[in-house]
């Protein structure tokens, strides 16, 4: 029996969080899939009701399952609180206490959303990349991160990145091994022409590459030549490796090739025990408290979180496939949520969404 932790967190969280239960319900019934739930508060709602965005209960919770599925945490109610009580370090701190370092974001542009994507569908038709960005390390948990006053007025901030060898090593290796399962081409990127720990993590992935993995193409590109490539050529990418950082910042661009931020699941792995990754799986898009409680969120980038932690954490590929097809299926049927919404298409909500998937899930097993 798995155990699944479900933290639905702020803004459209719990919405697309009860979407994603639905579909996960299916594949108990459907799909022998047998697990139990424990749920976990995070973020600014955890803070309303515990005085903290991390409390110790959810991060024990996380510790104990086989699998955390997250909807989002932030809201603008809280932009003003202290920086160690923002939402934010409530997914920091849980990403930190499970120790998942290698954060995976596939960009997939499905056939039926090639014209929904800012660029021309030629350019990101059967579009399908992953990204792999390092998760522990970087400029998010370097210190020293501080502010201090400068002598006759003003202030210093300070933000510090820095990687070590094991850091770059034990996310490489991932991302070595993933491309390997896809094209065979992995693109190593950071700034190694101005930043020393650029310099270091093309040396290291240089040297693994050398000692075990010849039989996957490297490249290596500069962060800001990524970033140009990705608009102008994105088919000549399948694996990007890269930084927390440079990772963040790519892999929401990578998203506006898909149609919409909606549209973006991800998965975060820590080291294999037995056999199995620890998972935290949570869509990249935020907590987008504008639409929220109107049942206009898209609720697809959660539910294929779901599909990774599928294939990732419980080892049942065919059913992250069969996900996959469901999703692709309901697109093609020509059914939208708002973000994504072209001309002579039907628009739908949250809820309605997770139904028009289910019943693709039906139709694909009978």
């Amino acid at each position: 029996m798995h155990k699944i932790l479900i933290v639905a967190g702020d803004g459209i969280g719990p919405e697309i969080m009860d979407a994603t239960m639905r579909v996960m319900e299916w594949f108990r019934r459907k799909r022998q899939f047998d697990f139990v739930v424990e749920e976990g508060l995070l973020g600014g709602c955890a803070y309303e009701k515990q005085g903290r965005p991390d409390p110790e209960e959810t991060i024990a919770k996380a510790l104990s399952a086989d699998a955390v599925l997250l909807g989002a945490v932030g809201g603008p109610q809280w932009d003003s609180m202290p920086f160690e009580l923002k939402p934010e370090r409530g997914l920091l701190r849980i990403r930190k206490s499970m120790e998942v370092f290698a954060n995976l974001r596939p960009a997939i542009c499905f056939e039926a959303l090639a014209n929904a994507s800012s660029l021309k569908p030629e350019i990101v038709s059967n579009l399908d990349i992953l990204i792999v960005r390092e998760l522990m390390g970087g400029v998010y948990f370097g210190t020293p991160k501080e502010i201090t006053p400068l002598p006759g007025g003003g202030k210093r901030a300070v933000d510090t990145q820095v990687y070590t060898t094991e850091e770059i090593t034990r996310v490489a290796h991932v991302a070595f091994r993933l491309a390997g399962r896809r094209n065979r081409r992995l693109t190593s990127v950071e700034k190694s022409n101005v930043m020393m720990t650029g310099v270091l993590w093309r040396s290291v992935v240089t040297e693994l590459h050398r000692a075990h993995y010849q039989d996957i193409a490297l490249n290596h590109m500069l962060a800001d030549s990524c970033a140009m490539q990705l608009v102008r050529n994105p088919h000549q990418f399948d694996v990007i490796l890269t930084d927390n950082l440079f990772g963040d910042v790519l892999s929401d661009e990578a998203a506006q090739l898909t149609g919409s931020i909606g549209m973006l699941p991800s998965a975060s792995l820590g080291a294999e025990i037995g056999g199995r990754a620890r998972g935290l799986y949570e869509p990249i898009h935020g907590s987008a408290p504008d639409i929220a409680g109107k049942d206009m969120a898209n609720p697809i980038a959660s539910i294929l979180s779901f599909g990774m932690a599928l294939r990732y954490s419980f080892d049942r590929a065919d059913d992250a496939d069969l996900m996959n097809q469901a999703v692709a299926a309901s697109l093609g049927e020509g059914y939208r949520t708002a973000d994504i919404m072209q001309p002579k298409m039907t628009q739908i909500g949250t809820g309605q969404m997770a139904a028009v998937i289910l019943r693709s899930l039906d139709r694909l097993i009978d």
